[in-house]
């Protein structure tokens, strides 16, 4: 799920040469980045997510982009920002936040990289009076789940528990929000059979998400952090 602007990054302001909402940003610029994101006693909207990359996601694009003009009536999320929420937060104040920072770097250090791929679509509450449509996740969602959970678990423990923590973890990427409950019976079914490229998450990202008066919230990354490598098989040895 995701909205931006064209040209502000997810992960940065001003980010114009990957088509991607989430840009990397290294730990060392965790802690700048904190610093010029906020103002003394401020809260910060924050959440936690993994980004598809480009060609996958202009894939995705392609496929949901004739669907958008015979519905209007929806409010279709912005590709340059799209992405898979693995916990959102709520507001956080700047303490929480630091902490937040090495919680997540150590959770990010503990799972390997796992492939992914967008897989049919559905909505939330149901198709028929829908608020939001996605597209669903294949792949190992297993991998998936648990480093999601990581991730509520190093936030509660940094003092910033995700509002909706003990809710099922339901991965999806949001194409769309609807202004009134709405009927997405056939939009659903357009996208059902879709199987999308499988690609590698292989990092989360901290991100702050502002609301203003445009349609689309304004995101700034606090902090990139890569997943381990998976380990090689090494040569097989002689009578393997």
């Amino acid at each position: 799920m995701g909205n931006e602007a064209h040209g502000a990054g997810l992960l940065g302001e001003r980010v114009r040469p990957q088509r991607t909402g989430l840009v990397p940003r290294t730990p060392a610029g965790t802690d700048q980045a904190l610093q010029s994101a906020t103002a003394p006693g401020e809260l910060m909207r924050l959440f936690v997510a993994i980004a598809p990359p480009a060609a996958v996601l202009d894939e995705l694009d392609a496929l949901a982009g004739p669907l958008r003009a015979g519905r209007e009536d929806l409010r279709w999320t912005n590709r340059e920002a799209w992405h898979v929420t693995l916990a959102f937060l709520g507001q956080v104040d700047e303490s929480a936040a630091n902490r937040l920072l090495r919680r997540l770097e150590n959770a990010a250090r503990r799972h390997h990289v796992f492939r992914l791929a967008f897989s049919g679509a559905g909505a939330f509450p149901t198709a028929t009076r829908a608020n939001v449509l996605w597209s669903g996740l294949s792949g190992d969602r297993g991998a998936l789940a648990h480093l999601a959970e990581s991730v509520a678990a190093g936030a509660s423990r940094a003092g910033a528990p995700p509002p909706d923590k003990g809710r099922r973890f339901r991965p999806h990427l949001t194409l769309a929000r609807c202004r009134m409950p709405a009927d997405v019976t056939e939009l659903v079914a357009a996208l059902d059979d879709y199987q999308g490229p499988s690609w590698t998450a292989d990092r989360i990202h901290l991100v702050r998400s502002r609301l203003g008066a445009t349609e689309y919230p304004r995101f700034t990354t606090l902090g990139s952090w890569p997943l381990r490598p998976q380990r090689s098989q090494g040569p097989l040895g002689p009578g393997s």
